[in-house]
């Protein structure tokens, strides 16, 4: 790195921040489309399968190529102790880790979770006893200019140190295995660019005040080199043994964790019809095994063939190319207004962060030098290539672009909508959401003998009229419309009616229970075949306002997503009154059902009002059954022995209720 090493913790600090339009958008775009397959899944999707096979490729080869790096470092400090040279331990760590990738991830992940709390207690130490050296008589401190080598030089160095931040999107590529993604995807994300700054800043600091610019720029080992210079805290020697354990639990925490994710793209693209499917096989051990060792060979070319810089400074460029790409991304997906595109996390600034983000990676690029630059260039080349060649025939998608391109009266792709709606479903509702409130509330019609689809449209509207700001006929002609237009889903013996309007405030729900079959006599051709296959036994009119989307979109997704349940009909068919119906709609983890009788843990609650109960919060008695008839729960209400409660709330609420009094 020459003498571009002095003020290199700013660099680092710099690039942390640069890459924040990326993580943000990554983030939004995870959280919307939980997938694996991360970078590619989000650009195939958004710009079509074009630009997800050269984002694919171009992931999956800074990622290998940030893996070899990670394998370079592992093989120069373990060099220290074993006397062999770094590259055949580099590759022999790759086949070690491909193994254990093939025989199955979760095997060393409990491990690699102690080694990684063992070595941030070994850096804390580190830096900690690194600065108060650092500032002794005679250490070399930070002196030098800032830009050594013009401001050319420093933009230069901050795209060659973005490799060290690239694994902090690596969750999008496991994004639909993580529980909670909205909460869970951002918060990581973030949490882990404050982490890795902090930790980048201050041990970079330490390092060259302590070695000094000429030492550290000419080190491999410079954390361990840093250490036999610290002071007698701890002898020089265990200070080395400590930070070696530490480097390569690091490096092989990286290298275990990039080989994973890395493999992970092909599996994704196979998947897609982008690659060969020998990629997507999964072997005995439920991992793609192909995909990983051809992952594993790849790296084992990159570190017989590369040397370190220029591992270094091609992952850095080809990453930076797909974080502009990723930007681009975010801005078709808003421009396109697809109802069903519904983040749970928003990246804030919009569109200048992302602009930002578009920007800033070329101009990196741009001085990171003609290899850098012709390497991205060529990855891209390649891409392309691969697409027209062998892909293009053997798919039928395209992405988001052509909603946008819809706007300007050129056609759209109606299978990104239908996909989208599938990924609400099994997302479900937001906490935020009133999906139980609103089931509470609904109104119920329970028919034994047959209806006709019209007749259900005509009563749900009245009844919905009674609660909202607009008329009966105007909320039956727009049901109405909706069936016409193939607008309902049917499937497995419900229908799904509904409709926005402005006036709309809250959304408001009828469940409909017809014993005998509800005669589709309006709807197209389509709804009256799926009609036939499967005989509509529920009907759901659900009605909500304009102003959020999502939310209405997410109810409908939630019953879709019960309804689905194989057991759903007959539970709904099975249903001896109002309030069973409801809960058979409720979510199981969402809703307790409470029978109050004298002699059980439940009679400390007779005579008492509604108002007199110590209840959790964010839990509340939604329903009350009594001799056949349904209460409206009131704060005056007193509870009498033979109630039924359904009481509706927080998981963990509900779990304390039920020791309590069941």
């Amino acid at each position: 790195m020459g003498n571009n090493t002095t003020r290199l913790e700013k660099r680092y600090l710099v690039s942390g921040v640069l890459i924040i339009p990326a993580l943000v958008s990554m983030a939004e775009l995870a959280t919307a489309m939980p997938r694996a397959g991360g970078a590619y899944y989000y650009l195939d999707r958004t710009l079509g399968p074009l630009v997800g096979t050269v984002g694919g490729i171009g992931t999956w080869l800074s990622l290998v190529l940030k893996t070899a790096f990670a394998l370079i470092g592992m093989g120069a400090y373990l060099a220290l102790v074993m006397n062999v040279p770094i590259v055949p331990i580099a590759v022999a760590c790759t086949v070690l880790f491909c193994a254990i990738n093939i025989l199955g991830a979760h095997e060393s992940s409990r491990l690699l979770r102690v080694l990684v709390t063992s070595l941030l207690a070994i850096l804390v130490v580190f830096v900690a006893h690194g600065l108060v050296d650092a500032f002794e008589p005679g250490s070399p401190g930070l002196r030098g200019p800032f830009l050594t080598d013009g401001f050319d030089g420093f933009l230069a160095t901050v795209g060659l140190v973005f490799v060290s931040y690239i694994g902090l999107t690596k969750v999008g590529s496991v994004a639909e295995e993580v529980e909670d993604p909205e909460r869970n995807i951002p918060l990581a994300m973030i949490l882990a660019l404050v982490t890795v700054m902090t930790v980048y800043a201050l041990g970079v600091t330490v390092m060259v005040m302590v070695l000094g610019v000429e030492e550290l720029s000419g080190s491999l080992t410079p954390v361990a080199d840093t250490a036999g210079n610290l002071s007698n805290w701890l002898s020089p020697r265990v200070w080395v043994l400590l930070t070696v354990i530490a480097a390569v639990t690091a490096f092989a925490s990286m290298s275990h964790a990039g080989i994973l994710a890395a493999s992970r793209y092909p599996l994704a693209m196979a998947r897609d019809g982008l690659m060969p499917s020998q990629l997507a096989v999964i072997g005995r051990f439920g991992t793609p095994t192909t995909s990983i060792v051809v992952t594993g060979v790849f790296i084992v070319a990159a570190l017989l063939v590369l040397d370190i810089a220029q591992v270094a400074k091609l992952a850095s460029a080809v990453q930076l190319a797909i974080f502009t790409m990723v930007n681009i991304a975010v801005i078709v997906m808003r421009e396109s207004r697809i109802d069903a595109y519904d983040p749970g996390f928003k990246s804030p600034f919009y569109p200048w962060m992302q602009l930002t983000g578009v920007i800033v990676p070329i101009v990196l690029i741009a001085e990171m030098g003609w290899l850098p630059v012709s390497f991205t260039l060529a990855v891209i080349a390649v891409g392309v290539a691969w697409f027209q060649y062998y892909a293009r025939a053997r798919i039928e998608r395209e992405g988001a672009i052509f909603h946008v391109f819809a706007r300007l009266g050129r056609r759209r792709f109606v299978g990104l909508d239908r996909e989208l709606r599938d990924i609400m479903k099994e997302k479900g509702v937001r906490a935020e959401d009133p999906f139980d409130e609103v089931v509470a509330r609904a109104d119920v019609l329970d028919e034994p003998d047959g209806l006709k689809m019209s007749a259900v449209i005509d009563h749900a509207a009245r009844l919905l009229a009674a609660r909202l700001p607009v008329t009966a006929a105007e909320l039956a002609n727009l049901l109405e419309r909706g069936m016409k237009l193939g607008g309902t889903p049917i499937a497995r013996g419900a229908a799904l009616l509904h409709a926005r309007v402005a006036e709309v405030e809250t959304s408001e729900i009828v469940l409909v229970r017809s014993a005998h079959a509800v005669d589709t006599d309006i709807g197209d051709d389509t709804t009256a075949r799926l009609a036939a296959d499967h005989p509509v036994h529920a009907v759901f009119v659900l009605v909500s306002g304009e102003r959020d989307p999502g939310q209405h979109l997410r109810i409908l997704a939630q019953i879709a997503g019960r309804i689905e349940d194989e057991s759903f009909i007959d539970e709904w068919l099975a249903g001896h009154d109002e309030q069973e119906l409801k809960e058979t709609l409720l979510r199981d983890d969402r809703f307790l059902a409470l029978k109050l009788k004298t002699g059980t843990k439940s009679e400390t609650l007779i005579g008492k009002s509604l108002r007199e109960l110590e209840m959790p919060e964010g839990n509340l008695i939604a329903l009350i059954r009594r001799y056949g008839v349904t209460v409206v729960p009131r704060g005056r209400t007193v509870l009498r022995e033979g109630d039924r409660l359904t009481i509706i709330g927080e998981p963990s609420g509900l779990r304390e209720l039920a020791d309590r009094y069941q």
